[in-house]
């Protein structure tokens, strides 16, 4: 059986959607699979369970190493995985292949992961007078003992209305990577304010024109220096409201920062992940804000900058000056069962093991767990390779700033900003003054989302 599930494990996504991917030429062929045995045992109706059934499970394409860690430790547990992109960059996909099970009332995967952090706010809601896709968690499905360790306000995303219907993978603070080798060299000190942020990027520019102190060419820019600036962009207040004011001093100081900066050449519009930024930067990244799970992403990656062991440092995120230092979040993952699935407890089995165990959480993933006690051990993992030039107690300090004033409405902020604003960069337009265009482009897609806009 364990030969059977390997030879399978990487099915293309078309040939997952199966017969919901061709709804509309044959609905009547999909019918079926969607009937319930009652409210069942977690608050929410249940199909017949069966606890041999092999789960389908979704994931990225980094996630694919949490499957094989599940598989090594459950043997037992008979899965299925099936990559497709886990909704990065606010590409909706998730959503969207699940609207088509919802219309054709079977297909739903057991298990999936999402990159983004608002998908709670959709998956826990009814579709088209149908039982919401995702299964709630808090009601017995997950024990209370497991739930309580994850780290406070970590699951926040995943609540709604008093219920958690999803596990955070890992947290995503912003923190201020830097490389203490070059810094050193330059005579330059770590930057306490966003402030002396600027006046650095200005001074390097000057000094040691080539070299760069951050990046504004990804989906989550706003993420990284907006949410935190503290911006009112995205403040979700209610289930369906939202305030948005990017005329705050707030955010017109982070989009003046960063006028400055993308001028003067230090924090260009590119993509960290695009061979454009690998080529031109390699060596060249003098600092960059960002989230914890930069390190192992694109630092200490032998595929991106390859920054050699003792040089990369990290430092709490920059305050503005008076303030005391927040900080945004950049996705961190989320882990959904399907209120759907015939083996609830097979797919609890997974998402459990994926966000809390130590073969996974702590021995393989890059990023900072969001389970508490997984991330004690992956800070002393991380500290005891050698690798970085400082401890990681900002990253921990950082876990506990997040601003709580950006919110995860079922809209994708991401979505927004490549749309609207990255190609508004490209052409040499301000921040500044693309500011109100933002605003406008947010409130049109929340409203388009249902939501009353303030």
């Amino acid at each position: 059986m364990v030969g059977f599930r390997r030879a399978r494990r990487f099915r293309p996504l078309l040939t997952a959607l199966g017969c919901a991917g061709i709804l509309a030429v044959a609905l009547t062929a999909c019918a079926g699979g969607g009937s319930s045995s009652g409210a069942g045992d977690y608050g929410f109706p249940q199909v017949a369970q069966d606890d041999k059934a092999a789960i389908t499970v979704w994931v990225d394409a980094d996630r694919t190493k949490a499957a094989d860690a599940f598989e090594k430790a459950h043997p037992e547990v008979p899965i299925e995985v099936v990559t497709y992109d886990g909704s990065a960059n606010g590409s909706n996909s998730f959503r969207t292949k699940m609207q088509l099970f919802d219309r054709a009332q079977s297909g739903w995967p057991d298990v999936v992961f999402s990159s983004q952090n608002n998908d709670a706010a959709w998956a826990s809601q009814k579709s088209n007078g149908k039982q919401a896709f995702a299964a709630v968690l808090s009601d017995k499905l997950v024990a209370k003992e497991t739930l309580d360790k994850f780290t406070a306000g970590a699951l926040n995303p995943c609540t709604v209305d008093g219920k958690v219907y999803c596990l955070r993978n890992d947290l995503a603070q912003v923190v201020l990577w830097y490389n203490k080798t070059l810094l050193e060299q330059f005579g330059y000190q770590v930057p306490a304010t966003w402030q002396d942020y600027q006046a650095l990027g200005e001074k390097v520019a000057r000094e040691h024109p080539g070299y760069i102190v951050g990046a504004v060419g990804d989906a989550w820019t706003p993420e990284v220096f907006f949410w935190g600036s503290k911006c009112q962009a995205n403040d979700i207040t209610g289930p369906k409201a939202v305030t948005v004011n990017t005329a705050t001093p707030q955010c017109q100081r982070a989009a003046a920062m960063l006028d400055t900066l993308i001028k003067n050449g230090t924090t260009p519009n590119i993509s960290v992940f695009t061979p454009e930024f690998v080529k031109k930067y390699s060596g060249k990244v003098l600092m960059m804000p960002g989230p914890a799970w930069y390190a192992g992403a694109i630092f200490n990656n032998p595929e991106s900058l390859k920054v050699p062991a003792g040089q990369l440092g990290i430092a709490a995120p920059p305050a503005w000056q008076g303030e005391e230092a927040v900080t945004g979040n950049v996705g961190g993952g989320t882990w959904f069962i399907s209120s759907h699935s015939k083996n609830l407890r097979a797919a609890e089995s997974f998402v459990r093991f994926a966000t809390t165990a130590d073969e996974y959480q702590v021995e393989v993933a890059p990023g900072y767990p969001a389970y508490a006690p997984a991330a004690e051990k992956w800070v002393k993992k991380q500290e005891s390779s050698g690798y970085y030039a400082t401890d990681l107690q900002p990253v921990v300090k950082a876990g506990t700033s997040i601003w709580s004033g950006w919110g995860s409405g079922t809209f994708s902020q991401e979505a927004i900003w490549a749309k609207t604003i990255t190609p508004a960069i490209a052409d040499g337009k301000s921040l500044v003054t693309l500011l109100p265009e933002w605003q406008t482009a947010i409130k049109n897609q929340a409203q388009v989302n249902g939501y009353t806009v303030k």
